[in-house]
């Protein structure tokens, strides 16, 4: 009972396609590292039919937690799949562990870094967002664009300056022609919260009347499909109506972060640091 349970932890999405994502990967890492790797969902997934993923209950923390310790276990290793400290990890899991340890006493549990942990960050996330796009712009026959960095937006100054490093180091990989800019999907309203980011949708509208003749790629800075992200997601809809009222603009999405191969040695290499 001694051996560390291994945890592969998303935010978690009440879409199926984000669950079966997240168990691809869990076994891209366990092929890789030769340990059992529990993909588990913070909230929401417990909301999906198990029917649409594989006829298996979505995992989330606190419930398999419980489970765990009811089982025995005493020692957690937990992999966030997270490309910042964002409050659900600085504050939502020592809040579940806080409650947990009421219940059934001390336990141990680490938290590996995250995937690009300031202030340096990763400059292996950089080239695979570089990689999605250079991917983008082959499968479209675009010879040049202008790009958009875009994310989920955070109320968390350490989260948002995740995406501005990202940038910063994309600018320097990315042929010089192409210009950079960044956007979020939401922001909380007030000046205060300027330093999230200025909207997708804001963004783009301006960059199709200023110059509607060069393509626009969208850099998704996401893990998994869930609201935003992926088929049918928000980012499509928005990308959608600025073209169909700029009929000159072409946008085009890049694959997200979670469906790129090198994404698992990084994931590797924070495990192993944790270990």
């Amino acid at each position: 009972m001694d051996k560390q349970t291994i945890i592969l932890l998303d935010n978690g999405s009440r879409r199926a396609e984000a669950t079966l994502s997240l168990r691809k990967l869990a076994r891209s890492l366990e092929d890789t590292v030769g340990e059992t790797i529990y993909p588990v969902s913070l909230q929401h997934a417990n909301h999906i039919d198990p029917g649409l993923v594989e006829g298996r209950p979505a995992l989330t923390f606190e419930a398999f937690l419980r489970d765990q310790l009811q089982s025995g276990r005493r020692k957690f290793l937990v992999v966030p799949l997270f490309f910042g400290q964002s409050r659900a990890l600085t504050s939502f899991i020592p809040d579940i562990i806080g409650c947990l340890q009421k219940e059934f006493g001390p336990f141990g549990l680490t938290l590996a870094d995250v995937l690009c942990p300031l202030p340096d960050g990763d400059q292996r996330l950089a080239r695979i967002l570089c990689d999605n796009i250079e991917t983008t712009l082959r499968a479209h026959g675009i010879p040049r664009s202008r790009v958009i960095l875009v994310d989920h937006g955070s109320p968390t100054r350490e989260v948002a300056a995740v995406r501005e490093l990202l940038a910063s180091q994309m600018r320097q990989i990315l042929d010089p022609g192409i210009s950079l800019h960044e956007a979020v999907m939401e922001r909380r309203p007030g000046s205060e919260y300027d330093f999230t980011g200025r909207l997708l949708e804001e963004v783009l509208d301006e960059l199709a009347t200023s110059e509607d003749d060069t393509p626009v790629v969208l850099s998704m800075l996401f893990l998994a499909p869930g609201r935003h992200a992926g088929s049918g997601g928000d980012i499509t809809s928005i990308r959608d109506r600025v073209v169909a009222a700029n009929p000159s603009l072409q946008a085009v999405i890049t694959p997200l972060v979670g469906e790129h191969s090198g994404l698992v040695d990084i994931l590797k290499e924070r495990l192993e640091q944790a270990l």
